[in-house]
């Protein structure tokens, strides 16, 4: 493996949402995750083949029955070798199981302990059930997504186990593995999806303390508010985004739609939204949406298609910078972010079938005689 991570090894518990995504975004960047799983579990709850659940790729899996005495002696093994554990089971299910950051961090003191939950480790909320929808919800962003007059929409899961919890517990492992090279102490990222919700929010909060935000939905520049931040639908039923905020841009949108380009300055009074919509609205209609992204090509305007899951990796932007990657015959979103020097290599598919438990142990760096030894016992 190549990347930024090469050389940290991982020991992931399986989890569903943010647990996994997390693991893939270290083994993207060149960790060497191992993902341990029940026996016969599908803990993505999918019921597909293997090779179609994507965010397991780059890693091996390991089924275990964490409750028998001999399979939790061979976690500590991985314990002690591992510089992140990530899990993201309820609290206190890991302590049960004699797992719990006590334990581990007394065998290993260096480690990361990385826990991934909806409501947070502590709190009224910490041991009942939810999912991605009702951490969101606490935190006012489900509140402010939707359009005027109707009821807030789920922005499927990005906001929640994905923004919220799978990259705030990657940058919180990332922090503490920075700060582990200086104190040479390891930690626990208590990693919230609430949390992380709120915190993307933040510019928000800071936005209606000013006084210059609506709370309602549908009243706001970057909530379908506004006539120049906008999903149009075109002449053959595909939909043309437009984001032209800046006066500069809304001119020049103006412009090559055929308007005035000075009427783009009145565009900026709310009063005048609902029939600049529309006007706009009935403009778009009158073409196909690539005829339209031909029209606007070269042309700052802050205009782009609206692409399906089918049509995106084939965009000649996309495929440009290989944005996305065909893995096993399925197109999917390659490693990011970029780096010039430590590159990531191209993912390998997840695995179709767990590995053996002395390979695991052996690629872990235990000794022949201990895994005999722990094998036998």
């Amino acid at each position: 493996m190549m990347g930024p991570l090469t050389g940290h090894r991982v020991l992931e518990f399986g989890s569903i949402g943010p647990g996994p995504m997390c693991a893939m975004l270290l083994a993207d960047l060149g960790a060497d995750v191992l993902h341990i799983e029940r026996p016969g579990g599908d803990e993505l709850g999918l019921g597909t083949e293997p090779r179609f659940n994507l965010l397991l790729r780059n890693r091996p899996r390991l089924a275990l029955d964490l409750k028998r005495p001999g399979d939790a002696a061979c976690i500590m093994e991985f314990v002690d070798r591992a510089d992140v554990l990530i899990e993201g089971y309820r609290p206190g299910a890991m302590e049960r199981l004699g797992l719990g950051p006590d334990a581990c961090l007394e065998r290993n003191p260096r480690l990361v302990y990385g826990r991934m939950t909806g409501w947070g480790q502590t709190g009224p909320l910490a041991k009942s059930a939810g999912h991605d929808l009702n951490y969101i919800a606490l935190t006012g962003a489900l509140h402010a997504i939707g359009r005027k007059d109707g009821p807030p929409t789920p922005p499927l899961n990005l906001v929640g186990d994905f923004g919220g919890g799978a990259l705030y517990l990657a940058f919180g492992i990332a922090c503490a593995l920075i700060e582990a090279t200086k104190s040479g102490k390891g930690q626990v990222v208590d990693a919230a999806m609430t949390d992380g919700a709120a915190s993307l929010m933040t510019a928000f909060y800071g936005l209606q303390a000013a006084g210059s935000l609506d709370s309602r939905r549908g009243s706001n520049v970057l909530d379908s508010g506004a006539p120049f931040y906008e999903v149009y639908c075109c002449k053959d039923g595909k939909y043309l985004s437009i984001a032209a905020i800046e006066p500069k841009f809304r001119a020049g949108l103006y412009r090559r739609l055929g308007f005035d380009p000075a009427e783009a300055h009145a565009a900026g009074n709310p009063e005048t939204w609902p029939a600049e919509k529309q006007r706009i609205a009935q403009r778009i209609a009158e073409f196909t949406r690539d005829e339209w992204v031909r029209w606007f090509e070269g042309y700052d305007a802050c205009v782009a298609p609206v692409l399906s899951l089918d049509e995106a990796p084939h965009h000649p932007h996309n495929e440009a910078r290989g944005t996305f990657v065909e893995i096993d015959g399925i197109a999917q979103p390659a490693p990011a972010p970029r780096f010039s020097r430590t590159t990531a290599d191209t993912p390998k598919p997840p695995a179709q079938a767990p590995i053996d438990l002395r390979e695991a142990l052996a690629s872990w760096g235990v000794t022949k005689k201990r895994i005999d030894e722990l094998l036998t016992t």
